[in-house]
């Protein structure tokens, strides 16, 4: 019998969590989270991590399982988490996986382009470039590394360019011309599911939940977070835009409204990511489980 994994995808505050659970029950089965957000142990609050009682209800996996003091990338990522893919299928034939992290979903999916190894010492000079000289740094030397990379990477995402650099400077070669080989095959078969909401809807549902998120304590959390605050899973939504209040250079009201603007960003990126599945299964947020559950079960 064929081995099924179940992602269910879509923007940040769609319902996700909750769908996830509920399908889990009703295949008898375990969760695999794909968020790279909620990786870290130190980040509950801001990455919307589920709840204890959430989290009983059904066995989840990779849910703050790190420190943020941790280097964990996609390629670590993608590793254990087909170890435990593999593991769990012994027992059960579908499996869910859950998350807004498009890059990591798409690694475990489908699997990553290969690269060299890179030695320790080129990633540690890189990371020392970078503290010393800034983003600018960054993205001005992977212009001259890998000027067709640069024009499609994210260029404010300073764990990106590093990679990428990294790689150009070890292989003596461009990031670029790594990407695009042939993919492992995976042993189960992926379906996607991808919630969605009016726009309008989805934005009033992040507001409210960064409201919810500053009422239960999110400002205390990234308080005690704020001595490690220049470390790269502290540069996200919810972490980044109170560092400036605490440092005085703002008001509490303007960095909750920025909050909730990135958030919002944020969901209309990860909505631009997953139009490019084109076998998804769309459903709205409001659907019946039921009815989702029988059409996953064809």
């Amino acid at each position: 019998m064929n081995k099924t994994l179940i992602y269910v995808a879509g923007p940040t505050g769609v319902g996700k969590t909750a769908l996830s659970i509920k399908l889990a029950k009703k295949f008898d089965t375990d969760i695999v989270s794909c968020d790279s957000r909620q990786f870290y142990k130190e980040m509950k609050l801001g990455t919307a991590v589920p709840s204890a009682e959430e989290l009983s209800e059904v066995p989840h996996h990779f849910i703050q399982h790190k420190s943020i003091e941790d280097t964990y990338t996609v390629g670590d990522f993608e590793k254990e988490a087909i170890a435990k893919l593999e593991e769990l299928f012994k027992t059960k034939d579908t499996l869910i996986m859950v998350g807004g992290s498009g890059m990591y979903a798409d690694a475990i999916m489908f699997g990553m382009d290969e690269f060299p190894e890179v030695p320790p010492e080129i990633r540690n000079q890189i990371n020392v470039f970078y503290q010393s000289h800034g983003l600018k740094s960054l993205q001005n030397l992977l212009i001259e590394k890998d000027p067709d990379y640069y024009r499609k990477v994210d260029r404010n995402n300073p764990q990106r360019l590093i990679r990428a650099l990294e790689v150009c400077i070890a292989s003596n070669q461009p990031y670029s011309s790594f990407l695009g080989k042939a993919k492992p095959n995976r042993s189960f078969v992926s379906k996607m599911l991808i919630l969605h909401c009016p726009r309008t809807i989805l934005y009033n549902r992040i507001n409210e939940r960064v409201d919810k998120m500053m009422a239960e304590g999110l400002l205390e959390e990234v308080e005690q977070l704020f001595p490690q605050r220049e470390l790269y899973p502290l540069k996200t939504v919810g972490y980044k835009e109170l560092f400036p209040f605490i440092e005085g250079k703002t008001t509490l009201e303007i960095a909750v409204d920025e909050i909730k603007k990135n958030s919002r960003r944020y969901a209309k990126r990860q909505i631009t990511w997953f139009k490019k599945y084109d076998n998804a299964l769309c459903f709205p947020a409001n659907t019946p489980v039921e009815e989702i559950f029988d059409l996953l079960k064809k």
